[in-house]
């Protein structure tokens, strides 16, 4: 029996499917925008070795409870955000303008 829900485990396991899939697309428009610009100066190196730092701690534990939508998203999120770390580091930085 789970806390708030009565529900059976599967439902409770497409729960959490469908919330690792939301999950997993938070940074897909970010990656795209990244890469048709050429550009992730605004964007925090800070919040991306965060969210890699969070993401693999999460996969730890994912896998420590095998808990296929803990490791399903945490995976995707980490690939993303490797991505993002990544174009940080090989796009050139842009002068702003009027400074």
């Amino acid at each position: 029996m789970h806390l708030l829900l009565d529900l059976p485990a599967s439902s409770v396991e497409m729960i959490g499917y469908f919330g690792s899939f939301l999950t997993s697309i938070t940074f897909i428009p970010q990656v795209y925008k990244s890469w048709k610009s050429k550009s992730v100066g605004d964007l925090s190196i800070w919040m991306v070795l965060i969210v890699i730092t969070s993401t693999f701690v999460w996969l730890v534990y994912g896998f420590a409870i095998a808990s296929g939508p803990v490791i399903l998203a945490n995976t995707i999120v980490l690939v993303l955000t490797l991505v993002l770390l990544g174009f940080k580091l090989y796009f050139p930085a842009k002068k702003k303008e009027g400074l």
